[in-house]
């Protein structure tokens, strides 16, 4: 099994430079205990993410971290031109020796895609397009596209990605049958929601995999995202992951209670952090703890990446540090070899 971090950027009730330079240094920390990857959400007008250009964010990780590797979760395709976000992808690959992730999708929140003036009934054919259009470019010289939403003509295609035929793709999925695309194309997936509803999708991604004759002892990245707090003592740990949910969950569903919107995932996460730890969506608790949680995690899921989410809400830096640290040397270790 292998480990990364989540994280949303969300408002952590400090000033925005120092949210930045605080994340920063927990990066370098991620870097430092052999964090397989670190994957930054892209949101917009919402204090649930206040990195909303990740690759203006990335780029400063990819200067303060030597072997973490990173990407967007995800890059909402139908906000940028293809062109622009190519180049992108090249100067962060180049800029951090070939540790880009490449998340991408459509985004899931209409209010936000409206922030862009952008139908949100309309992204899903837009990311489409403009995803065939972005791999074409990651793997040509010269770039020609003739769509509905995008068209392109004789661009020469000057910036190249150091990881070849392009950074490796990664995908969110939800339900059961979003899996086909990513299984049928080696896809890393990263998954949140209830122990039942991820194992309908991990199990129909190796359905996937085994029509299209895919080799099973090479598997994708199967992830799932937690919230995770570890402390000294389970006691000690709630009273972390209690505070710093409430800041964040009232994060999360701003924009949702802004309009008056039903986001129908209440259900996923709940008012409280013990809701959430009932629901078995996140854990907070001593290193002994977090292992069975992990372990039934596993069991349940049959994820082969576990993705964290150490830092959220108000949890202070040295918080979060800490936990890390007892994370790494005494909860990681004990699946080096699963």
């Amino acid at each position: 099994m292998k480990f990364g971090v989540f994280d949303h950027l969300d408002d952590a009730g400090v000033p925005l430079e120092t949210l930045y330079e605080n994340r920063l240094r927990l990066t370098e920390a991620y870097d430092r205990a052999g964090m397989y990857a670190y994957h930054v959400a892209e949101h917009h007008a919402t204090p649930l993410g206040l990195a909303p250009s990740p690759s203006v964010y990335l780029s400063a990780v990819s200067q303060r971290t030597k072997n973490l590797r990173f990407g967007p979760m995800v890059y909402c395709l139908p906000l940028y031109h293809p062109i622009r976000l190519i180049e992108e992808i090249c100067m962060l690959d180049r800029l951090s020796n070939g540790r880009l992730q490449l998340g991408v999708g459509r985004g899931v929140s209409p209010r936000e895609t409206a922030a862009y003036s952008i139908d949100h009934n309309e992204t899903g054919k837009i990311y489409h397009e403009a995803y065939q259009l972005l791999i074409k470019g990651l793997t040509s010289d010269e770039l020609n596209f003739t769509g509905k939403y995008y068209n392109v003509k004789d661009v020469t295609m000057v910036l190249k990605p150091l990881q070849k035929p392009h950074p490796p793709l990664w995908y969110g999925l939800i339900f059961p049958e979003q899996a086909t695309w990513p299984a049928a194309n080696d896809v890393n997936i990263i998954m949140l929601g209830m122990r039942q509803a991820i194992r309908a999708v991990v199990d129909r991604f190796h359905e996937e995999r085994k029509k299209a004759g895919k080799d099973p002892n090479k598997v994708p990245m199967i992830g799932v995202t937690r919230h995770v707090v570890v402390a000294e003592t389970d006691k000690a740990a709630l009273e972390i992951a209690r505070r710093g949910y409430l800041k964040w969950v009232n994060s999360f569903y701003w924009i949702w209670d802004k309009f008056g919107d039903d986001p129908h995932i209440r259900h996923i996460y709940p008012a409280t952090f013990d809701e959430l730890m009932a629901v078995n969506n996140g854990i907070a608790g001593s290193p002994e703890t977090v292992k069975k949680y992990i372990t039934a995690e596993a069991e349940a899921t049959g994820l082969n990446y576990f993705v964290s989410w150490l830092a959220f809400g108000d949890i202070t830096v040295a918080e979060s540090l800490k936990s890390l640290e007892l994370f790494t040397r005494e909860v990681m270790p004990a699946f080096a070899n699963k």
